[in-house]
């Protein structure tokens, strides 16, 4: 069964250093960010560090997106373009157009993902648990994780499976719960979250 949600796709953000040369300081200002944020975390790269990574001033950065706070949430946007819908959806939509299928393609995706050197990098999770539990990046960033919850809502409501909202958030638990266990370094983790998501989805009752 093919899903009739649609799949927005976008193009891999560049580095600064290979960015053209003609490129505007909005774009190297978030490319700066993406990243560093990536690496490092939001909590601790400062504005500095950003404008001195773009090659341009405080005041450029401050006249394009305010505040730093802008400047996360752009970040998030971008980051949920590439990672969620390009390196998640596009590539489980890819792979298989049956919708039970997708969901348990997902953990290969994260699979492949948790033995990669990018994973060490900042994921939403080290976002959500560095972050003021009252901040905006805290709040921003639970709203990219609601998303990802979407994805599997939508893949969920494909398959016909009863009150695929709270499938969804039973799934949601499974993934972050590997991620998790990723930054223990139980490099299996997703294997064996996809194993217990397989008897979660075959006892799961399905609609008429």
């Amino acid at each position: 069964m093919k899903s009739n949600r649609p799949l927005i796709l976008f193009t891999e953000i560049m580095p600064v250093e290979d960015l053209p040369k003609n490129s505007g300081v909005r774009e190297r200002v978030l490319s700066a960010a993406f990243e560093l944020f990536s690496r490092d975390g939001i909590k601790s790269v400062s504005v500095d560090a950003i404008v001195a990574h773009a090659g341009c001033a405080r005041a450029s950065l401050y006249n394009i997106f305010g505040s730093k706070d802008e400047l996360v949430a752009a970040f998030l946007r971008r980051r949920e373009q590439l990672r969620t819908r390009v390196l998640l959806e596009a590539e489980v939509c890819k792979r298989s157009e049956n919708p039970e299928q997708r969901l348990l393609i997902i953990f290969d995706v994260l699979d492949r993902w948790l033995k990669t050197d990018d994973f060490q990098h900042c994921t939403l999770i080290k976002m959500l648990l560095e972050a003021e539990p009252d901040s905006y990046v805290h709040s921003a960033v639970r709203g990219q994780l609601a998303k990802v919850r979407e994805m599997v809502n939508g893949f969920a409501e494909d398959a016909r499976l009863d009150r695929p909202e709270d499938f969804a958030r039973v799934w949601h638990m499974l993934m972050k719960g590997a991620i998790v266990s990723g930054h223990e370094g139980d490099v299996e983790a997703a294997a064996e979250a996809q194993r217990a998501g397989a008897m979660i989805l075959s006892a799961w009752p399905r609609r008429s």
